[in-house]
């Protein structure tokens, strides 16, 4: 057991899941989700993972310029924290079980770099990079990121010189990150989250983590999450197997049982967690020398 000592902790703020109707604190404005960025960095986020949503009715979008006005409005709050973009939306496809030829609607599926213009435009920090295809829930939507998307993703971000973030949620994915880093698509160290517990991925057992931290490789930065109640109990797992950790609304709406969280209150919780394992929360600057971050503006 390798403990880590200095944790960076990401808060994941919003999401594209059907979350707004279920929580009055999940941020939908670019307004509010710069807002729950700061309140989360203040609470000791070192990370803010960003999602957006359309403003009108909180569906999932990837409009560059929600992004734009989400980090425009965190960088003029004078907030250190660094910004990491999703760079998934585009992957939907919904398909009809008695002809999958045909696509349903909840559909959103573009290419590899049309996945990546508010990456081009904004260069973050940090931008995600989903490592493989999966059966997302029950029902008959997938998600699409084929060995050559992601090939073409992995290239672009590497020429943009952003850090990518390895999304994996099943044990095939971290093999194929693997072999974009031998291929010399990433750059070191690479940076990997273990995503836990979506159904049909890789379930939140910490049998599964140990096996899949036992596959990254040497030198790699890693983080994991897992989903709902589990949220809490995967940061003590993912410190004392030497990781980092991921909270926020996207993953988790309770503080506990009938509690509604918010960003703020979840990364409080989850610094509490980690002093009391003896380990510190990583600063923003900290965090920066640690995975290789480029010097922005």
């Amino acid at each position: 057991m390798t403990v880590n000592d200095s944790v960076i902790i990401t808060c994941a703020l919003t999401g594209a899941g059907d979350t707004v109707g279920r929580s009055p604190h999940v941020p939908v404005t670019p307004e509010q989700i710069a807002r729950s960025a700061v309140e989360a960095a203040e609470a000791g986020a070192t990370v803010v993972h960003v999602h957006v949503r359309d403003p009108e009715t909180g569906a999932p979008a990837r409009d560059p310029r929600l992004y734009r006005e989400v980090v425009e409005r965190v960088k003029e709050s004078g907030t250190d924290v660094v910004v990491n973009l999703t760079a998934g939306m585009g992957g939907d496809l919904v398909v009809d079980p008695e002809d999958p030829r045909t696509q349903l609607p909840g559909t959103d599926l573009v290419g590899g770099l049309e996945r990546l213009p508010h990456v081009e435009e904004l260069l973050p920090d940090i931008c995600t990079l989903d490592c493989g295809s999966l059966n997302f829930g029950d029902g008959s939507n997938l998600y699409v990121s084929t060995p050559d998307m992601l090939r073409t993703g992995a290239r672009r971000v590497q020429e943009l010189g952003v850090r990518p973030e390895l999304e994996i949620f099943d044990t095939g994915q971290l093999w194929f990150a693997k072999q974009l880093l031998s291929e010399g698509l990433l750059e070191e160290p690479p940076l990997f989250q273990l995503c836990m517990g979506i159904p049909w991925g890789a379930p939140a057992d910490p049998g599964v983590l140990q096996s899949m931290v036992s596959m990254l490789p040497d030198g790699a930065e890693w983080a994991s999450f897992a989903l709902g109640r589990m949220q809490m109990p995967w940061v003590a797992q993912a410190v004392l197997l030497g990781g980092n950790v991921r909270v926020g609304l996207e993953d988790n709406l309770y503080l506990s049982k009938g509690v509604k969280a918010t960003n703020g209150a979840l990364v409080e919780r989850a610094v509490q967690i980690v002093e009391l394992l003896g380990s510190k929360v990583a600063t923003p600057d900290e965090a920066r020398r640690r995975l290789g971050l480029k010097p922005r503006p």
